[in-house]
């Protein structure tokens, strides 16, 4: 492993979980961004690439969900994920922009909130 594949390592094992959920909040929202970009620019197959990699994120933000902990919060946040799944997959196969950017607002929503926490 080199240097900077060594800080990337311990800066992300070393950040508390909150912080963890913004970084995959701003990691999505980019990708989902850069889906847009594509779309627009009409390049599909990148486009496509992108919104796979924020779906990524997104199943990885609802696998982590503690239900039991979290209750009535974490049940809402499993809807709201799965509703931003199938928008991004409606997105993709519509080629609609303007879905994408619907999930990147309600993204950028929760975003800002962990935000508030985790600083």
């Amino acid at each position: 492993m080199n240097g900077f594949e060594t800080y990337q390592n311990t800066a992300v094992t070393t950040q508390s979980r909150g912080r963890l959920i913004v970084l995959l909040y701003e990691g999505a929202i980019k990708f989902m961004k850069l889906a847009v970009n594509e779309l627009e620019a009409g390049n599909y197959e990148a486009k496509g690439r992108y919104i796979n990699r924020a779906c990524d994120i997104i199943n990885e933000l609802n696998a982590v969900l503690n239900m039991e902990a979290g209750g009535e919060v974490s049940s809402n946040l499993r809807k709201l994920y799965g509703f931003m799944l199938n928008r991004l997959g409606q997105a993709n196969i519509k080629r609609d922009p303007q879905m994408i950017r619907e999930v990147i607002t309600l993204m950028d929503e929760l975003n800002q909130s962990w935000k508030t926490v985790a600083t």
